[in-house]
């Protein structure tokens, strides 16, 4: 067997080469804009507010060479979360839900020259940037679309806890049914609790024996739970947040979209052009496409309730 030879001069070459390469690399690393995620205490897999944030984050990765990490706060311990992805030295830290609030606003006092973003929640800190959605709006277009097609005139909302944005979604829903269908019946019953698929599931089927045929929750995991026992029980349902068809493809009509991929993906676009956040809130709505409607599926409307829905979002 021959055995190749390489010339000293040559392999010192390739070395340095080599060298340079991985120090390039490290440079880059170092030099890239990162984010670290505090994602809600129900965790990634929820098909909705998590995992919408997420997709942004990874958006930005793909598209801007930006670096992330992220915590699950099962324990709903938000303060030892956040301070680890602190301790991680990134240019930003961002909080999901009113539930981080706390924490996020403690290390942002301690921490005046590290900034912070919080999603669904308002500080007036001045490294805390604050962005909030119009669900409202969203939820408006998925409640014309139960009030035009309901069948039975009965259809439900099934929120997860009671806290001001998911009331949000519940107004918004209940003003488009009654705009497409004066005379409806709207049920509504939170869950407590945005993490129980089975409590969702039962409350949906609660809502059936009561007549109802199109169920909307903003509720979370507990939401999933609903669209799953909608499907089962043969009634049309919505998803929230993020497009949800695929976890029940007979039941989900549309989604609404609360583009947080969007949101997250602009903030580290911002920083990655060289520009600073400067804290203050932003309320996104359908005009600054921060709320949405995914394709409507398994239904059909007739021209003129398309036209009332396009009226609605403003096409």
């Amino acid at each position: 067997m021959q055995r190749l030879y390489i010339p000293f001069v040559l392999l010192s070459l390739l070395l340095g080469l080599v060298g340079c390469a991985n120090n390039e690399t490290k440079a880059n690393t170092e030099d890239a804009i990162s984010a670290g995620l505090i994602v809600t205490d129900s965790g990634l897999g929820d098909d909705s507010f998590s995992d919408s944030a997420f997709q942004g984050l990874e958006q930005a990765r793909d598209e801007l060479g930006i670096t992330f990490d992220y915590r699950e706060p099962f324990d709903q311990d938000y303060e030892k979360n956040a301070q680890e992805l602190l301790e991680q030295d990134h240019d930003v830290i961002i909080g999901l839900g009113y539930n981080s609030q706390a924490a996020i606003e403690k290390l942002a006092e301690e921490n005046p020259d590290q900034s912070f973003v919080m999603i669904d929640a308002v500080s007036e800190l001045e490294n805390v940037t604050s962005i909030t959605f119009k669900e409202d709006e969203g939820s408006y277009l998925i409640g014309l679309i139960a009030g035009m097609k309901t069948k039975t005139g009965t259809v439900g909302f099934i929120g997860g806890e009671k806290i001001p944005v998911v009331e949000r979604f519940e107004q918004g829903f209940k003003a488009g049914v009654k705009e497409a269908n004066p005379d409806a019946e709207i049920l509504s019953e939170y869950a407590g609790t945005f993490d129980d698929d089975e409590r969702g599931a039962s409350i949906a089927n609660d809502m059936v024996a009561e007549g109802v045929d199109f169920v909307f929750p903003a509720a979370g995991f507990t939401g999933i739970g609903v669209l799953k026992e909608a499907q089962k029980q043969e009634i049309y349902a919505f998803g929230v947040d993020s497009d949800q068809f695929f976890v029940a493809e007979e039941a989900v009509v549309s989604s609404m979209l609360k583009n947080v991929n969007v949101a997250l993906y602009d903030v580290m676009k911002l920083l990655s052009d060289g520009q600073k956040l400067d804290g203050g809130t932003q309320t996104l709505g359908i005009q600054e496409n921060g709320v949405g409607l995914a394709p409507v599926r398994l239904i059909e409307l007739n021209p003129e309730e398309q036209k009332l829905l396009n009226e609605a979002t403003g096409k």
